[in-house]
């Protein structure tokens, strides 16, 4: 039996777990550890690794920023970033230095991003934006069945804001304070914003009205650019059930019926899988490496 690696890696903690090549769905094994700088992170990974030799394939999701330029000479990197021990390491060398076999190599949004797209709420779509609002905000994107990168992978959280009437917030995004959406709506800024987390506002604060605004705004911003057949939010903000009524109540003013799309209710979702998304899509993009490898063997 041939098994499929996951390492969904987080700035808080890495998940790793082992699946059935031939069921991705079901989860063999699975441990989760706090994240350390990279080397020491990496060695508990392979550790976990090690129990198996039988590996066809590991999907890994890595916060980021992460160099997903296959001709770069940083490719595999995790580029600038805040989480200390990170800046500069090449986390998938490390991992083909231990064991050389295929690597899907993508940011952590994207991997969730794609266990929706062939399992959860757009398991019936070409086209999707999975936005997820917790820590940070961004957004992985599908294009046509196809993961949507360019130089580099989107940072759809980062996109400029105009701001609420009544917000006279500052900003927690440190590159672009109150002017883009991570800055404005991501979990820390709720909480510097109101004095308490998402999960201790009252579901008739204006806190959501005004985190519906951006949420809606940015949608808005997806929808005329993207087109896509569906946008789900995941992340621990939208875990809250009135925010997602207000988020299509507040699209549908903003898009003023400038552009067609399907019934709110259904165009503006949920994630379906969950906190497992992100496991699930490693393992559906370990798959296809595999899937890939004996097409071409039998060609």
């Amino acid at each position: 039996m041939s098994l499929l690696g996951a390492i969904e890696a987080g700035g808080t903690k890495f998940v790793v777990a082992v699946a059935d090549e031939t069921d991705p769905d079901t989860v063999i094994k699975r441990e989760s550890f706090p994240t350390e700088d990279g080397p020491k992170t990496i060695k508990k990974v392979q550790a976990f690794f090690d129990q198996y030799d039988d590996i066809a394939a590991i999907g890994i999701a890595a916060f980021g920023p992460i160099d997903v330029a296959p001709d770069s000479k940083t490719y595999g990197y995790v580029l600038d970033t805040p989480k200390r021990g990170w800046s500069g390491y090449n986390f998938l060398g490390a991992m083909k230095a231990w064991r050389d076999i295929p690597y899907f190599w993508t940011t952590d949004v994207n991997g969730a991003g794609w266990a929706e797209f062939v399992s959860g709420a757009a398991k019936n779509d070409d086209n999707l934006v999975y936005l997820t609002v917790g820590t940070g905000i961004g957004a992985g994107i599908i294009q046509n069945g196809k993961l949507l990168q360019g130089i580099s992978h989107p940072e759809a959280g980062h996109i400029m804001m105009k701001k609420h009437p009544e917000d006279t917030y500052k900003g927690h995004c440190p590159f672009h304070e109150d002017r883009c959406l991570e800055g404005l709506a991501a979990g820390p800024a709720i909480e510097e914003r109101w004095g308490r987390s998402a999960k201790e506002i009252p579901d008739d604060d204006l806190a959501w009205e005004i985190e519906a605004y951006y949420l809606a705004q940015a949608a808005v911003t997806y929808t005329a650019i993207l087109r896509p057949d569906r946008i789900v939010f995941g992340g621990g903000v939208p875990h809250r059930e009135n925010l997602l009524p207000l988020v299509r109540k507040s699209f549908a003013e903003q898009m003023a019926d400038y552009l067609a799309v399907p019934p709110l209710d259904e165009y503006i979702v949920h994630v379906e899988n969950g906190d497992d998304a992100g496991i699930l899509g490693c393992f559906y993009l370990a798959k296809s490496l595999v899937d890939q490898s004996q097409a071409q063997a039998i060609d």
